[in-house]
C-alpha cells in the first residue's frame, strides 16, 4: 500500500526544489514554502517510520556502554582518567531521560577530539584562587571532567566556608546539567550551576530578530528527606539540541518555539539554517519573552562576565563558559531546617490539584531519579540516533554498541 503519501512527498519535494530555483528572483505572494518544506518533512517521517514506532525499546547493560564509551575515547587519545569521566557523565545524562545530552553527544565529541578542539591530556590553569572563589582556564579539556574536578576542589571549601563558586572560561560542552545535580542531593548541598558558549548563538535578544546568546542553560539542585529537585532549565523555549534532532527527524515543534528573520512565530526548527536565519524563542515567547531575556543575561553576567571572557574574545569553536556555587546546607538555619522548609514546599506541589488528574504534578527530577533507578535495574534505553551515529567509530576501532545489549 504505498502509496498515495509518498507519491505526494515525492511531487511536494520536486515542487520545492522547483521554488528554490527560483528563489530571490520571482515573488511569491500568499504561500510558504518554508511552511510548506516543514510539512513534507513531517509526513516523510511518518511515512519511514510507521512500522517501527510500536517496536519494544532495545536496553543495555550500564557498565557496558561505560566500557564501550570509555574505549571510544581513549581510541581517539583521551586520557584513561578523564574518558572515563566524560563516558560516565553521558551514560547518566541516559539513566536520567535526557537522550539529547547522553551518548548521543559521543559521535560530536569524537569528531572534536579528532579535530583537535577539544583537548585530549592536561589540566586546568588556576587563573585566580582565593578562599571561596576562583578561575580556571579549562584549556578547551573536555566539559564533563572539568566539571566533575571542580567539584571535588569546591566541595571541601562550601563545608568549611558555607559557600564556594568556581567560574571556568575556555572549557569544552559539558553536557547534561542534571547529571552533576546528583552530586548535590549525596553531598547535602545546593548547587546552582549555568553555562554559556560564547563561540555561537541562537536567540535573539526580546523584541530583536537577530541571535546574541545560547540557550543558555540554568540547573539547581538540592535534597529532600525523600530524595531531592533537580531543575535543569535554559533561557530559551528549547534547545540547539532538540532542535537538531526534530530537524534530522522531519518533525515540528510541538509549539510555536522558533522566530524567523522577520520576526514571525514558527514551530520550523528549519529556520536556523535559513538566509538570514531565525532564532529559538527566550523563554515566555514572542508576548513574554523578556522573561527568558533576562534570564540569558544573568547566565551571561554570572559566566562570561565573571570569567573576563565570552562575546568580546575570538571564537574558538564549541564550548562553555561555566559557573558554579555551592552552598552547605549546614552554613545556614542548618540541614534539618533546610529539609523542613523544602519538604513542605514539595508536599504542597504534590498536593497541588492536577489539570489533568493522570498526570499528577511532580517535582523537578522526579521523574528523572525513577528512571536512573529503573535503568540501573532493567537497562538503558537510547535514542535510535545513537548507534548510526557511532557506525563509523565501530568499523575504525573493532567494537560494537551492540555487545552492550542485554
Amino acid at each position: 500500500h504505498v502509496p498515495v503519501m509518498s507519491l505526494y512527498i515525492c511531487h511536494l519535494d520536486s515542487l520545492i526544489m522547483r521554488w528554490k530555483s527560483f528563489e530571490g528572483r520571482i515573488q511569491l505572494h500568499d504561500f510558504d514554502f518554508h511552511k510548506c518544506e516543514a510539512t513534507a518533512r513531517i509526513i516523510r517521517n511518518n511515512d519511514n517510520h510507521t512500522e517501527t514506532s510500536m517496536t519494544t525499546p532495545t536496553r543495555y547493560h550500564p557498565s557496558r556502554l561505560h566500557h564501550y564509551a570509555h574505549t571510544l575515547l581513549q581510541k581517539v587519545g583521551v586520557d584513561s582518567n578523564i574518558s572515563s569521566c566524560v563516558a560516565q557523565t553521558l551514560l547518566e545524562g541516559d539513566l536520567l531521560g535526557h537522550d539529547t545530552h547522553g551518548l548521543a553527544l559521543l559521535a560530536g565529541y569524537l569528531q572534536e577530539i579528532e579535530a583537535g578542539n577539544m583537548t585530549r591530556t592536561g589540566q586546568p590553569i588556576v587563573l585566580s584562587d582565593k578562599p571561596a572563589a576562583l578561575l580556571w582556564d579549562g584549556q578547551r579539556l573536555p566539559g564533563p571532567w572539568l566539571v566533575h574536578q571542580a567539584l571535588d576542589v569546591l566541595t571541601p571549601r562550601a563545608k568549611h566556608l558555607g559557600v564556594s563558586s568556581m567560574v571556568i572560561k575556555r572549557s569544552h560542552h559539558i553536557a547534561c546539567l542534571a547529571v552533576y545535580m546528583l552530586r548535590a542531593l549525596k553531598d547535602d548541598l545546593l548547587m546552582v550551576l549555568t553555562c554559556s558558549d560564547p563561540n555561537t548563538c541562537s536567540v535573539a535578544p526580546f523584541g530583536g530578530t537577530q541571535a546574541v546568546f545560547t540557550p543558555n542553560p540554568l540547573s539547581i539542585g538540592f535534597p529532600l528527606s525523600n530524595g531531592g529537585v533537580m531543575v535543569d532549565i535554559s533561557a530559551s523555549i528549547t534547545t540547539n539540541s532538540m532542535n537538531n534532532r526534530k530537524l534530522k527527524n522531519g518533525l515540528l515543534h510541538d509549539g510555536e518555539y522558533m522566530m524567523d528573520a522577520k520576526g514571525n512565530a514558527s514551530r520550523d526548527p528549519g529556520l536556523l539554517n535559513h538566509n538570514p536565519p531565525g532564532t529559538l524563542l527566550p523563554v515566555g515567547g514572542k508576548s513574554h519573552g523578556h522573561k527568558g531575556y533576562g534570564l540569558a543575561l544573568l547566565v551571561e553576567s554570572l559566566t562570561g562576565g565573571l570569567a573576563g571572557h565570552g562575546r568580546a574574545e575570538p571564537k574558538e569553536g564549541w564550548g562553555a563558559t561555566v559557573n558554579i556555587t555551592l552552598y552547605d546546607l549546614n552554613a545556614f538555619a542548618g540541614k534539618a531546617g533546610f529539609l523542613k522548609q523544602m519538604d513542605e514546599i514539595a508536599k504542597q506541589c504534590h498536593a497541588s490539584a492536577p489539570i489533568n488528574p493522570d498526570t499528577p504534578v511532580r517535582l523537578p527530577g522526579e521523574r528523572g531519579l525513577k528512571l536512573l533507578k529503573e535503568q540501573m535495574s532493567s537497562g538503558v534505553i537510547l535514542h535510535p540516533s545513537v548507534a548510526p551515529s557511532l557506525q563509523s567509530y565501530e568499523q575504525r576501532f573493532g567494537l560494537k554498541l551492540e555487545d552492550a545489549k542485554i
